[in-house]
């Protein structure tokens, strides 16, 4: 049989590991249910596996004859997030919720390793499946890189179902797919006194509305406009009352980027500014800068393996060309050691299902997403196998 007719045998398997995920949803770097689910579910198809970075999983598929290694890799974890879905599948977490389709992930990759384990005598090499925890806080991939799963990996593929696309339709372009992610704290110290006499101190909200206003020209004056990026304050804290001069003031905010080049480059921006206002007002700052996520960047032969598989399992008018986005991803890291690519699977269906968007409480996707998502991760590895 096909990858296609295998996944169309396999899709209720696919539709009820994902609603049993669903219903036991899972803190970041906390999926024990989910992680000794993968297991049972590994154990029961023969696939060996081991254990890595806590609570995830790396599954091994060997081929009929000896070749490269490819990864496909699945994040697990669940959102703080307390959902308003009246279905038969709900969670039954108190304060946890899948809502943003990693159940939808998990539950296509073992459903992707039930098909390719099917086929694994025609299989050019290993498959390795990737059950990551931890992607919410971007703590996962780097934890299992750190455990050594991508030493022999040749290349790596991901998939995230997308409520921004339509279900059945797939986009998985090279370049530029999602952003990082970067986290800064400030803190200032001034002087405080009594606000009717500010020249005998160093208002700490002056400087930070100072701050917040010089650190946007970073983005308007010195980076490259045809590469997009975001410097966001989201805090600003000072004061205790209307009269008293603020000695102190603490502001966070978020970078975003999707060139490597800005993104290395962030922090010392960030650091110039913060430092040269702040001895401008005879303030004191300190700066902590924190990167969650690097650029997600699909390498041009992985999209192209990709899109062929989009044809073979859905035809050439399921590819569809999806805007980048802002949001940001862990999976990131893994492409660092590996030509990797992402894709978008659409789940959207406003005729089945009311939109609401990803970490909505009512988040919920078309499950016909689920077939094509394991029917794309097991012909991508098919495809990228084939001697």
């Amino acid at each position: 049989m096909t990858v296609k007719e295998l996944a169309k045998k396999y899709k209720q398997y696919a539709v009820d590991l994902r609603r049993e995920f669903h219903m036991n949803p899972e803190a970041s770097m906390q999926e024990f249910r989910t992680s000794s689910r993968i297991k049972e579910e590994l154990e029961k198809m023969g696939i060996e596996y081991e254990a890595v970075a806590g609570t995830g999983v790396v599954g091994t598929i060997v081929g009929g004859s000896a070749g490269k290694t490819v990864a496909l890799r699945a994040d697990m974890d669940a959102l703080e997030v307390q959902e308003k879905n009246d279905k038969e599948y709900k969670s039954k977490v108190d304060g946890m919720m899948h809502a943003c389709g990693h159940d939808a992930h998990t539950a296509s990759l073992l459903t992707a390793a039930r098909i390719l384990n099917d086929m694994k005598d025609e299989l050019w090499g290993k498959v390795k499946l990737f059950f990551q925890p931890g992607e919410e806080t971007a703590l996962g991939a780097k934890r299992m890189i750190d455990e050594g799963v991508m030493e022999d990996i040749d290349g790596i593929f991901g998939i995230h179902v997308w409520n921004d696309a339509e279900v059945g339709k797939v986009s998985v372009e090279a370049g530029p797919r999602m952003a990082s992610a970067g986290i800064f704290k400030i803190d200032i110290h001034g002087k405080g006194g009594h606000g009717s006499m500010p020249h005998q101190g160093v208002d700490a909200v002056v400087v930070g509305s100072a701050m917040v206003m010089n650190l946007q020209t970073l983005v308007s004056r010195e980076i490259n406009p045809l590469d997009p990026a975001v410097v966001s304050v989201g805090m600003f804290n000072a004061g205790t009352k209307f009269n008293v001069m603020s000695g102190d003031a603490h502001l966070e905010g978020t970078t975003r980027c999707f060139s490597m080049e800005v993104n290395d480059a962030f922090e010392e921006m960030l650091r110039r500014v913060v430092q040269n206002t702040a001895n401008s007002y005879r303030a004191r700052a300190e700066l902590d800068y924190k990167q969650l996520v690097i650029p997600t960047i699909n390498d041009p032969r992985m999209s192209s393996i990709a899109e062929g598989a989009v044809k073979k399992i859905s035809g050439e008018d399921a590819l569809i060309t999806y805007e980048k986005t802002t949001g940001g991803e862990d999976f990131s890291y893994f492409t660092k050691h590996a030509p990797g690519a992402i894709a978008f699977v659409g789940c959207k269906n406003e005729s089945n299902l009311e939109y609401f968007p990803h970490h909505h409480p009512k988040f919920d996707i078309d499950e016909d997403a689920l077939e094509t998502a394991s029917a794309l991760y097991a012909q991508f590895a098919v495809d990228f196998l084939k001697k």
